[in-house]
């Protein structure tokens, strides 16, 4: 009988995929016609040649067949488990290595399959039970000490799965997938430089694998190594010229050193090999209008929102550009339709009033700034822009509310007390007015001098010197 965990050793019988897809029609009309016991072996064959070419549905079939006439057979219950798994039928998989355990309680790899479909199921708890059990039956076996490190990976319970990896590579030096699952687990742990060797060692084993390439580059991206990760990116798309994140992250990591065009030319190749990716048009329209070219810019956006409507960040960026632009209606039109995606992100609306503002339209920019201050009531900036808007406007009492905002935000902050001072002055409310003047002159003495120009009339009065305390 053929051994279901060797690799497929009769390549030359089912040699390509049309050659295999021939195979399958011949050996369903020799079923069919009731020879299925003189070819048992070559159906064993070609179920692993099955599964090999990712054709699982005609795997299933004739290991189905097999069942019919091996019921009782724990190798055809683990092969149509395995099958089931990769079409992600996990529960009828399940069913099928419990069937197989009953019939074969010594054999580990039932247990560690058996363990894969429960947690594809997030059943980690029985998982965790299955690869022990798997372990018990076959304590040297590094593989299950690795499947137990995933477990904990997938549960971002990282320093219990390094542990496990380590422990793997304790009993194969040279268990490559484990330093590759070391340098996953040492980044989301922050340990960059740890991540960083585990890359290489895994790279030391697999020099020609692109996402260790990409991963290794990824590190060196976030330790600020920009060029070396550059060259990891690099080798990863010499390798595999269609890594749409490693063109992807390449372009980013060459416009962070300013290397625009460059950067420009990689977002567009991962665009071109993933037309679905909103991101990389996104990155483009951004470097654009970091150079200053609105109408690629806006192109780019709005080729990044025809790929996803909802994207709140490319509305709110292509707004700005109408903005530059001088098309103020498009402008408004994104800031609202970024407004209406994102009730709780102060920015659109922050952008809308300062829009509305330079449109002349204060009540507009006023109720704007409001909302925005309703989300981030903090910002000094939202607050500082509303009280000169309800200055503007002559909203007096309001606009004291806000600049004293602004003074509480930032006590260093001379321009909201000259700006208190002003309606102070409206209000007649002289020691006021002189109060605030002294605290802006204390902060910001050249200030004086616009004071000076603004009301030279009250600036050269006697009593404004003797309140002010000047001779």
């Amino acid at each position: 009988m053929a051994d279901f965990d060797s690799d497929f050793s009769n390549e030359s019988k089912f040699e390509g995929i049309n050659n295999l897809e021939e195979d399958i029609k011949r050996y369903k009309q020799l079923i069919d016609k009731g020879e299925l016991y003189n070819s048992l072996e070559a159906i064993e064959d070609l179920i692993n040649s099955c599964q090999e070419n990712e054709l699982f549905e005609d795997g299933i079939y004739f290991i189905e067949r097999l069942l019919e006439v091996s019921p009782y057979n724990s190798e055809y219950w683990l092969k149509k488990g395995i099958l089931l798994n990769n079409i992600f039928e996990s529960e009828p998989a399940l069913e099928c290595f419990e069937r197989a355990l009953s019939l074969n309680p010594a054999d580990p790899e039932i247990y560690i399959e058996k363990a894969s479909s429960e947690e594809d199921l997030g059943f980690f708890a029985q998982a965790k039970e299955s690869l022990l059990s798997a372990l018990k039956l076959d304590p040297a076996n590094p593989e299950t000490v690795f499947s137990l490190g995933l477990l904990y990976q997938r549960q971002d319970k990282f320093e219990e799965a390094i542990e496990y990896f380590n422990n793997a590579i304790k009993m194969d030096s040279e268990y490559d997938e484990a330093y590759y699952e070391l340098g996953f687990c040492y980044e989301n742990l922050n340990r960059l430089n740890d991540a960083l060797n585990a890359y290489d060692i895994f790279l030391s084993f697999q020099p020609y694998n692109p996402s260790g390439w990409y991963n290794k580059g990824v590190i060196l991206g976030k330790l600020n190594h920009l060029e070396k990760a550059i060259e990891c990116y690099d080798l990863a798309v010499s390798i595999n010229d269609e890594f749409t994140s490693a063109w992807f992250n390449k372009g980013n990591a060459l416009a962070d050193l300013g290397r625009y065009e460059q950067a420009v030319e990689c977002f567009k190749n991962a665009h071109e090999l993933d037309s679905t990716d909103e991101a990389s048009c996104f990155n483009i329209a951004n470097i654009y209008e970091e150079l200053g070219d609105m109408i690629n810019a806006i192109k780019y956006y709005t080729e990044a929102i025809k790929i996803n409507d909802e994207y709140y960040e490319a509305y709110l960026a292509r707004g700005f550009c109408y903005d530059s632009a001088g098309k103020f209606h498009l402008a408004l039109k994104d800031f609202n339709k970024a407004i209406t995606m994102s009730q709780d992100n102060a920015d659109a609306w922050f952008a809308k009033a300062d829009l509305e503002y330079s449109l002349g339209k204060l009540q507009e920019a006023a109720h704007s700034y409001k909302a925005a201050l309703k989300i981030e009531p903090d910002s000094y900036e939202i607050n500082f822009n509303l009280a000169e808007t309800l200055f503007e406007m002559g909203d007096w009492l309001q606009a004291l509310n806000a600049y004293d905002n602004c003074i509480n935000l930032n006590p260093a902050d001379a321009t909201s007390y000259y700006g208190k001072a002003k309606i102070n002055f409206i209000l007649s409310r002289t020691q006021e007015a002189v109060d605030c003047l002294k605290a802006a002159f204390i902060i910001n003495p050249a200030i004086r001098s616009e004071f000076a120009k603004e009301y030279p009339e009250i600036k050269s009065s006697k009593l404004f010197k003797k309140l002010l305390g000047e001779s």
